[in-house]
């Protein structure tokens, strides 16, 4: 067969050409690891900007940066002067109060002890010495209160406007369900019978431990309430105790209040304690007692 031949006028076939395909550039490699480590920058390529490097903590060792050392001594020396000014404050506002507290205790002492010793309109205060006995104690080297009333060192005597002794109270400490349980009881030395009670300071429940000083019920346990004597005059014959409501049997027990037990409890053991601390100077200083009162 016979080759085709182009026919006349017409154009040679041009040959199909691709068109050109833009490269895209290459990207550079990456930061050898000993570029990283030192430092050096990579080498920028071509037609690229150059990146500013990153600013970083790290210095040209690639250690991290230390940081300012604290000033230990000068904080120190500030702790002190400040926990030194604050001592002074409260050393000054004690010294300040404490006189203040202390007349104030000694007029609601007073107070309780004029209340519960009726007909007394005066008192004198003894301390239990050494030798069990008591001795009379100085207003005025008292330091106003005297001996605390929870120490139990005192012994109050009240006096009738003729310088009679009318009674003498004392006071005992017990715990009861939230703390202690400061009560005053009125004492008579004739009888040697705890004849009445003021409950002093008290963290009892509301409600509760109050009723130590307003159950007309529990407060019988206390108008005659046992406190004599041995055969030594050293101790009580029989120790105060509180039973469980509704068992007294003896005149030495408390019966408890239903619901407030152990705020009870502390009512006995406070009794217990001022009368086997209390009972046995009072019955060894009578004849001081019942001087008549300057």
């Amino acid at each position: 067969m016979s080759a085709s031949l182009p026919l006349p006028g017409a154009a040679a076939a041009t040959p199909a050409t691709s068109s050109p395909v833009a490269q895209a550039p290459i990207n550079p490699a990456p930061p050898s690891v000993l570029q990283v480590e030192t430092g050096t920058p990579a080498p920028a390529s071509p037609g690229l900007a150059t990146a500013a490097p990153a600013t970083s903590g790290l210095g040209t060792s690639g250690s991290a940066t230390p940081a300012p050392a604290t000033p230990g001594l000068a904080m120190l020396a500030t702790l002190g002067l400040i926990a030194a000014i604050s001592g002074l404050l409260v050393a000054t506002a004690y010294e300040y109060t404490a006189p203040i507290i202390a007349e104030k205790e000694r007029l609601a002492t007073e107070a309780a002890v004029l209340r519960i010793l009726p007909g007394a309109v005066a008192k004198r205060d003894f301390l239990i010495d050494a030798e069990g006995r008591l001795t009379p104690v100085d207003p005025a080297a008292a330091g106003g209160a005297g001996a605390s009333a929870a120490g139990g060192g005192l012994v109050y005597a009240g006096y009738d406007a003729q310088g009679q002794l009318q009674g003498l109270a004392f006071t005992g400490v017990g715990t009861g369900y939230a703390g202690p349980v400061e009560v005053l009881f009125a004492y008579d030395p004739q009888r040697q019978l705890i004849v009445r009670s003021k409950v002093l300071k008290s963290t009892e429940t509301p409600g509760f431990g109050d009723k130590l000083d307003t159950d007309p019920v529990f407060l019988k346990n206390l108008e005659a309430l046992d406190a004599r004597l041995d055969a030594t005059g050293q101790a009580l014959a029989n120790p105060i105790v509180t039973v469980k409501n509704g068992t007294k049997t003896q005149p030495w027990q408390i019966d408890a209040i239903t619901g407030a037990t152990l705020s009870s409890r502390a009512m006995g053991k406070a009794a217990n304690q001022a009368a086997q601390r209390a009972a046995p100077a009072i019955q060894r200083s009578l004849g001081l007692l019942t001087q008549p009162s300057p």
